[in-house]
């Protein structure tokens, strides 16, 4: 059961066309965002609720899904619907809400036996101003989670998973010893892992390599305190509970020429293997 283009695109479409931009400032907008995220959660038959938080006196919603046991140990498969500032934020983030939302459909379609919880979040203030500060969403839910001594076995973040480019020395790197060890085109995706966590981002890539067809799945870890690739989305918050935790991406500012541009547009997007990325995904949190 292949992850469906046609729904990524019409997750993508409504995302991104969506003014004044999905940013922190623009509420109305954000809560759309976040009510068309609850509304697809709600189609698949399982558990819906909101994780409310105020940040500058302002009202921010996570919306979470949840499918299996309700004590048992649990997977977060994660992905951010703000942007940053005015722009469209096409691959930055609405690419990965719409294949966190299509991963959550392919498990409510597969009926698959669940022995883990599994909980699908969508979060608000990944971006700046509120990165790398407590009112992240993704910090507020993880800081929830330590709290209520939740058994985590791991955390998925989806991030930047639609931008892909086959031209020669399309892929770039923070420093030449990177750029040796990894491709010069920039078509393949990337598991992220941290420092001390090696074991669990080879079992992510292991798992979704077999699923994700024709695509080239790499993996890295990097130091936390490393800039690049290493803790620049909402996995971050969950390192910071003592929680193994990747991040899924298609490397951002260094492949991507729209980062955090007006023309970070859907039209820049590969859906194809953007649908591949979720089938590896789907596969290894069905592995996991």
């Amino acid at each position: 059961m292949p992850a469906d283009q046609s729904r990524l695109h019409a997750d993508v479409a409504f995302l991104t066309n969506l003014h004044p931009a999905r940013n922190c400032h623009n509420l109305q907008s954000l809560n759309k965002a976040a009510d068309y995220i609850k509304g697809c959660f709600e189609k698949l038959q399982t558990t819906v609720s909101e994780q409310a938080f105020l940040a500058d006196g302002r009202r921010y919603r996570n919306i979470i899904a949840s499918f299996g046991p309700p004590e048992a140990e649990r997977l977060i498969v994660g992905a951010h619907y703000d942007v940053c500032g005015d722009q469209p934020g096409a691959d930055d983030n609405a690419s990965a809400v719409a294949g966190l939302l299509e991963t959550a459909r392919l498990l409510h379609l597969s009926r698959a036996p669940l022995r883990h919880r599994i909980d699908f979040v969508a979060y608000a203030n990944e971006e700046p101003p509120y990165f790398a500060t407590e009112h992240m969403g993704s910090a507020v839910h993880a800081r929830a989670l330590h709290a209520a001594k939740a058994k985590v076995r791991g955390m998925l973040c989806y991030e930047m998973i639609g931008y892909f480019s086959d031209e020669p020395n399309s892929q770039s790197f923070p420093n030449e010893a990177l750029a040796q060890l990894y491709p010069s085109t920039g078509n393949f995706i990337v598991v992220v892992g941290k420092t001390g966590q090696e074991a669990f981002t080879q079992q992510v890539q292991a798992l979704m390599q077999p699923h994700a067809g024709t695509l080239d799945v790499q993996r890295i870890n990097l130091p936390e305190a490393l800039g690049g690739l290493a803790g620049l989305s909402d996995h971050r918050n969950y390192w910071a509970q003592g929680y193994n935790a990747v991040m899924i991406n298609d490397t951002s500012f260094l492949r991507n020429p729209h980062y955090h541009q007006k023309s970070d547009t859907i039209e820049t997007l590969d859906f194809p293997r953007m649908a591949q990325v979720v089938d590896g995904a789907f596969g290894a949190l069905l592995g996991l």
